[in-house]
């Protein structure tokens, strides 16, 4: 982290960002201090849907203390598959002031958890920043986890340069038709390549101690139903930016929130049903082929 000024200078920067917002490359413009309420739902305060040490993340977060999870209400990117879609599509939970956030942050560290790992924390950005800049001044030591949907700013995330220790973005698509149709978010594809960069930039690639992540980029890819040549060409990408790019490469994907059902099928036929087995192993061997690191996951 740079000097006191600097950091006050970059978290004022972030609270302005809040009063019209710009946090997001959604870019709406809403005025959250005044009330308004925008794509994500969020007011200026993070709401907290549950936190607690959680031993199902990615291997190297979980560790033997489990990875200090706080789980964010809303969302910025709001696919219509969201295996959590009753907290991300809804902010409910746990309003906190940024004292409060700091707390809660310090009592997953002294519970032993290995890293504090905000779940979609992009929307509350600002806030989140404030409180890891309170928590690190009262003896805060464990990693700040950033993981999010892959859907964000780089200007953004230049201003969190050194308050995040480990960036772990999704990567879900390559194609902006794909983007546009589940998560409306036609940029996404760019908006994610570039945001990629710029974390693999302040971190570099995953450097673990003791066994357990303590700095850098370990990205998630979620195998979509029918998305061979998109897992294809994220893969590639990644293989890109660093050949020892960690990911995970995952096969959990279940139709949920609006894709679940038989009404959906519709709509959202493409995606309704589970990968094949064939389909999840055909990404992991290419992974391999790219030379990246593959992380056994949750």
């Amino acid at each position: 982290m740079t000097g006191d000024a600097d950091v006050t200078e970059r978290l004022a920067a972030m609270r302005s960002m809040v009063e019209s917002c710009t946090l997001c490359p959604r870019a709406c413009g809403t005025r959250r201090t005044a009330g308004e309420r925008g794509f994500c739902g969020a007011g200026p305060r993070a709401v907290v849907a549950s936190a607690g040490p959680h031993f199902g993340e990615e291997s190297c977060l979980v560790g033997r203390g489990g990875s200090g999870t706080i789980f964010l209400a809303g969302c910025n990117l709001g696919c219509v598959f969201c295996q959590n879609y009753d907290i991300s599509h809804r902010v409910v939970g746990e309003e906190m002031a940024t004292a409060d956030l700091a707390r809660l942050m310090q009592a997953l560290e002294a519970r032993g958890c290995e890293n504090v790992n905000f779940v979609t924390p992009t929307h509350f950005t600002a806030a989140i920043a404030e409180a890891v800049v309170a928590a690190r001044a009262s003896g805060l030591s464990v990693p700040i986890v950033w993981n999010s949907g892959g859907y964000e700013s780089v200007d953004v995330l230049r201003l969190l340069d050194g308050l995040v220790e480990i960036y772990m973005p999704d990567f879900k698509f390559s194609r902006s038709d794909s983007a546009d149709r589940y998560c409306r978010a036609p940029d996404y594809p760019d908006r994610a390549r570039e945001a990629l960069l710029e974390m693999h930039r302040q971190v570099g690639d995953l450097v673990m101690e003791g066994g357990v992540a303590a700095r850098g980029l370990l990205v998630r890819h979620l195998v979509m139903p029918g998305g061979a040549a998109e897992s294809r060409e994220i893969l590639t990408f990644l293989a890109s930016i660093s050949s020892r790019t960690f990911v995970n490469v995952m096969g959990q994907y279940r139709p949920a929130g609006r894709v679940r059902g038989a009404a959906a099928c519709g709509e959202f036929a493409a995606i309704a049903r589970p990968p094949t087995a064939d389909e999840v192993t055909g990404a992991r061997r290419y992974a391999l082929t790219l030379g990246l690191r593959l992380d056994k996951g949750p």
